[in-house]
């Protein structure tokens, strides 16, 4: 593939190379659709469902008293090379003391994975480029327990965002494949799994 013919990445594709670098490589290197799964589609519902109870309740599930919520906030920056639409952003403050939360609703029972805290991180750093503010924190929502876990967005973990996103860029500019996930139990259900030969 050509560097110029390279596209901007999703966030999505971000979290998924943190969980399986391959189904990046698969999404971006291989002409195929890429399958819809039944889990995928229940969580696209989930997730609208979510915004409408979102618009009716307090901030309090944030322990915030007073803030300004933008729903379906789409981001892009040129410079990261990544593009994304963040469930909910949560403006607060005034001034010097202004803030904007990234909000992300997940569907799952487990901890915010390592995976999961950089994709935040990336919509935190383009809410950064885009109005100029520090995104110093985030929130996942977790619609199944309705419960929310605070993840701190700090240097350290943003410039993780850089490395991935320069090494899915080397990854796709030379159609490498990389190798499989080390934790096989994620292959379970997913959707690339038939195009994976070397696992079981």
């Amino acid at each position: 593939m050509q560097q110029g013919s390279l596209p901007a990445f999703t966030v999505t594709d971000l979290k998924q190379y943190g969980y399986c670098p391959r189904v990046v490589f698969f999404t971006y290197c291989q002409p195929l659709m890429r399958p819809t799964t039944y889990k995928m589609q229940v969580a696209a519902q989930a997730h609208e469902e979510e915004k409408d109870r979102e618009r009716r309740r307090t901030l309090a599930a944030y322990r915030l008293a007073h803030g300004r919520r933008y729903f379906d906030v789409w981001l892009e920056s040129a410079q990261l090379g990544l593009r994304g639409r963040i469930d909910l952003v949560v403006e607060v403050g005034k001034g010097q003391e202004r803030e904007l939360i990234p909000v992300d609703y997940k569907q799952s029972r487990w901890e915010a994975g390592r995976h999961v805290r950089r994709q935040l991180a990336a919509y935190g750093m383009m809410l950064e480029e885009r109005w100029q503010v520090p995104v110093r924190r985030g929130f996942i929502y977790n619609l199944l327990t309705r419960r929310t876990q605070e993840v701190p967005l700090p240097p350290e973990l943003k410039e993780e965002v850089r490395q991935l996103v320069r090494q899915m860029r080397e990854m796709v500019l030379t159609e490498r494949l990389p190798a499989p996930a080390r934790k096989r139990q994620r292959c379970t259900n997913c959707e690339f799994r038939r195009f994976c030969n070397d696992v079981p």
